[in-house]
């Protein structure tokens, strides 16, 4: 438990201080590029040692290293550092965090894994509650981009869930976290020398609760504590809780990343988007515990 929620806050840290390096002129695409890049030099090591020779992984689960690199790493980080820039980090985090609804979705259209009553109950809170946090009721003005990118950041987040859930190839968690690094890093990387991804960086000290720090600061954070070390962390306490649970004290993330966008940039969503965000994690809790248990029968050894 203490593993998980070390992975949580550690996550919910990367919006604050990307929000930082922005307004010193840092793209998105740069933090993004930073941030994968130095957790997957940090992650590769420990990848490469959790496969313990059995290189033959890597090639029967190449297709779902792609898969995960490219969605679940480079996609929803890239989406929700761009999302940031648009809007505050609590409703862009929270918007993000309506992705367990979109796994429920996708398994019922997939798998054929019809919610229940419950589970469209907590779709429906989730709804509402995204309502709110957009403050459509009161006509308030409205980033379009904005949510268009957190919407993104969603669909990475999701792919994240129903990738890494998947245990038939045998690829090792750490294996599978370093080498979607390392693929969303080359993507990034590619992406940044034809052109596509727009790259800039500053040398300006960022300045977080009214205090300037070295842009250095921030970038090693964002490298080892919000990817390397979450990732690590987070690894190891799925594997200790199972994805359940783990999936339930991930939400901590949402909780994480508005306090640290309140201490850090003086960022607090209003009454009415603070309701809209327990509505949502209403919502995602009910869902959760609406899903449908698959029991795999266990063969009996002679």
């Amino acid at each position: 438990m203490a593993l998980a929620v070390v992975s949580a806050v550690s996550f919910g840290l990367s919006g604050a201080l990307a929000r930082g390096l922005f307004d010193t002129g840092w793209s998105a695409g740069a933090v993004t590029l930073v941030r994968v890049g130095l957790a997957a030099v940090v992650l590769l090591p420990f990848g490469l040692a959790s496969l313990r020779g059995r290189w033959h992984l890597l090639r029967s689960n190449a297709r779902v290293v792609l898969a995960y690199g490219t969605l679940a790493v480079a996609g929803a980080q890239f989406c929700y550092f761009s999302a940031i820039q648009h809007m505050q980090v609590g409703p862009a985090i929270l918007i993000e965090y309506t992705a367990p609804a979109a796994v429920v979705v996708y398994l019922w259209l997939r798998h054929g894994q019809r919610p229940g009553p419950l589970t469209l109950l907590g779709a429906g809170l989730a709804a509402l509650g995204l309502v709110l946090v957009l403050d459509l009721l009161s006509g308030a003005e409205l980033s379009v981009v904005g949510v268009l990118w957190a919407l993104g950041a969603m669909v990475g987040c999701a792919s994240h869930f129903v990738i890494s859930a998947r245990e038939d190839g045998g690829l090792p968690p750490l294996s599978l976290a370093a080498g979607g690094l390392l693929v969303g890093t080359v993507l990034l990387g590619a992406l940044a020398l034809v052109g596509l991804l727009p790259m800039r960086a500053a040398t300006v000290s960022a300045t977080y609760a009214d205090r300037a720090v070295g842009w250095w600061l921030p970038v090693l954070l964002l490298g080892l504590v919000t990817a390397a070390v979450a990732y690590v962390s987070g690894v190891m306490a799925n594997r200790r809780l199972g994805s359940r649970l783990g999936s339930f004290v991930a939400l901590l993330e949402v909780l994480a990343s508005v306090c640290w966008a309140w201490w850090l940039l003086d960022e607090l969503p209003g009454a009415v988007q603070l309701l809209g965000g327990l509505l949502i994690l209403a919502g995602v809790v009910a869902v959760k515990l609406g899903e449908r248990a698959v029991v795999t029968a266990e063969p009996v050894p002679a």
